[in-house]
C-alpha cells in the first residue's frame, strides 16, 4: 500500500522542495509514497508538481505525484497532511506589520505573537478548522504535521478540533547547531533537551559527552564578535539562566525588553532584518533557481535536511525510533504552564505515533517568560474560535511589547484599524 501524503499549501514551493527531498531520502518511502500536491495557486502548483515529478524521474524511484486544487481529493485517504500554507498571502501580511508601525510597534517578523502573530492567527484559524472537519469525513486515521506560523495558536485550534496533530519548527535543532559552531564541538556530537513552547524553548541541557556546555558557552559569550552575533539572546542567558531557540530578531518581539526605543533596538540589532520585505522580493531568484531545476538546467540534490516531518513519516510507516522536538498540548507534560495550552518538548516517534516527554516543570523564571506569551495566544484562539471581536483587542493588550509601548486606548484604535484592513479575511467576525 502506498503512503499517501498531502501538502496542503505546496506552492510554498521551495519548502516543499525540501520536504519532498526529505522524503524520498528515507529507503522505506522512495518507491511507495504517492504525494497529493494541493494550492489555490496554479502557478505554483504546477512549478512544485514539475519538480517533484523531475525528481522522482531523476531518481528512478516508482514513488507517484499528482496535484490539485482540490482540498478534499487532496485529503481522501490520506495517512499524513502537511501544512504549509499562509492565509491571505502577502497583502493580509502588509498589513500585520505596516498598521502597527504607525502606531510604533515595529515586528520585524511579525508571524508569531504581538498583532501581527495574532491576526495570522485570526486567518489561519477558520481554515485549520475546515480542514480538522473534512479530515474527519476523508481521512480520520491520518496525523497532521503542521508547519505554519503562528505555530501555538494554529496548534491550539488544531487541538480544540479533535484531530491528531504535531507542529514543527526548526529552530531547535538549527540553534543547536549554531551552539556547536560557538562552542567549538562536532554537531552530532551535542546532547541537549530542550522544552518550552515554540519561539520561546529553552536548553534545559547542553552537553557533550557527558560535559556540562553552558560555562564554556558563558566564557564565548564574553567574546564581543560571538555576543554580537546573538545579542538579544545572550542577553536573555545572562539574566534568566538559559539559551532560547529562537533568533535575535524573533525573541526581541515576544519580551518588552529590545524594542522601545530605536536606540535601543539599534543597540541590540545593528544591522536590520525584515521578513515581510524579504517575502515581498527577495525570495524571487529561489523561483528562478526552483525554474531551471525543473528545465534541467541545474540538478537537484536529494539530501536530508534538519526538518523534522520527513523523519516523523519514516518512524511512523517504518517502526524506525526517532527524537524530534515537536509542539503537542500540554497534558500533564510541563507541569508550571497552563493544561492545553501548546508546548514545545521531546517526543518520541515510532509506529504508534508522535509520543511527547513529560518535561516536569521549567526553572519558574523561565516558565514566566513562556506565560506571558501562553496569555495571548490563550485570548488569540478563543477569539478565533468564538468570534469575539472583544477578545482579539485583549489578546493584543496582552502582548508584552505592545503593552511596553501604547495605551489601552491605542491600542484598541490599532486593533479595529487592523480588523477592518483584513476584514475579508476574517469570516468568523462578520455580523
Amino acid at each position: 500500500m502506498p503512503t499517501n501524503i498531502a501538502f496542503i499549501g505546496a506552492g510554498s514551493a521551495v519548502f516543499a522542495r525540501t520536504l519532498l527531498c526529505d522524503i524520498l531520502s528515507f529507503e522505506a518511502l522512495r518507491d511507495s509514497t504517492h504525494f497529493r500536491l494541493m494550492d489555490i495557486d496554479a502557478d505554483r502548483l504546477d512549478l512544485i508538481h514539475k519538480l517533484a515529478r523531475r525528481v522522482i524521474d531523476q531518481e528512478g524511484l516508482k514513488s507517484r505525484v499528482s496535484k490539485t486544487q482540490n482540498l478534499n481529493t487532496a485529503l481522501k485517504n490520506a495517512d499524513f497532511v502537511v501544512i504549509m500554507f499562509q492565509i491571505g498571502g502577502l497583502e493580509a501580511f502588509r498589513h500585520d506589520v505596516m498598521i502597527p508601525r504607525k502606531y510604533g510597534i515595529d515586528q520585524t517578523v511579525g508571524d508569531t505573537l504581538g498583532p501581527g502573530g495574532v491576526f495570522r492567527a485570526l486567518r489561519s484559524i477558520p481554515v485549520y478548522l475546515d480542514v480538522c472537519r473534512r479530515m474527519q469525513r476523508l481521512c480520520p486515521d491520518a496525523l497532521m504535521l503542521n508547519y505554519a506560523n503562528p505555530m501555538a495558536m494554529n496548534c491550539w485550534a488544531i487541538n480544540a478540533a479533535g484531530v491528531r496533530n504535531v507542529g514543527l519548527c526548526h529552530s531547535v535543532q538549527g540553534t543547536a547547531g549554531q551552539l556547536a559552531g560557538i562552542i567549538g564541538v562536532p554537531f552530532d556530537e551535542l546532547t541537549y533537551w530542550v522544552a518550552g513552547i515554540n519561539h520561546m524553548s529553552w536548553f534545559l541541557r547542553l552537553e557533550h559527552k557527558g560535559r556540562d556546555l553552558y560555562p564554556v558557552l558563558r566564557q564565548r559569550m564574553e567574546d564581543p564578535e560571538i555576543y554580537r552575533r546573538e545579542s538579544v539572546r545572550f542577553e536573555i542567558m545572562k539574566h534568566f539562566g538559559y539559551f532560547v531557540t529562537e533568533s535575535t530578531h524573533h525573541m526581541s518581539e515576544y519580551c518588552p525588553y529590545f524594542r522601545r526605543r530605536k536606540g535601543m533596538t539599534k543597540s541590540y540589532i545593528p544591522k536590520r532584518w525584515d521578513y515581510y520585505d524579504i517575502c515581498a522580493g527577495k525570495w524571487r531568484p529561489h523561483y528562478k533557481h526552483l525554474r531551471r531545476q525543473v528545465e534541467g538546467r541545474e540538478p537537484i540534490h536529494v539530501r536530508r535536511s534538519h526538518e523534522y516531518g520527513a523523519s516523523i513519516i519514516n518512524s511512523v510507516v517504518s517502526n524506525q525510533p526517532c527524537r524530534i522536538n515537536g509542539s503537542v498540548a500540554n497534558e500533564g507534560i510541563i507541569g508550571n504552564l497552563p493544561p492545553g495550552c501548546v508546548v514545545e518538548v521531546p517526543c518520541l516517534v515510532d509506529n504508534t505515533g508522535v509520543n511527547p516527554c513529560r518535561v516536569g516543570d521549567l526553572p519558574p523564571q523561565l516558565a514566566a517568560l513562556n506565560r506571558t506569551n501562553i496569555n495571548v495566544q490563550e485570548c488569540a484562539v478563543q477569539a478565533a474560535l468564538n468570534g469575539d471581536a472583544e477578545m482579539v483587542h485583549r489578546a493584543v493588550m496582552l502582548d508584552p511589547l505592545t503593552a511596553s509601548l501604547l495605551e489601552l486606548k491605542d491600542i484598541r484604535r490599532m486593533v479595529d484599524e487592523m480588523l477592518k484592513a483584513e476584514a475579508q479575511w476574517l469570516p468568523q467576525f462578520k455580523t
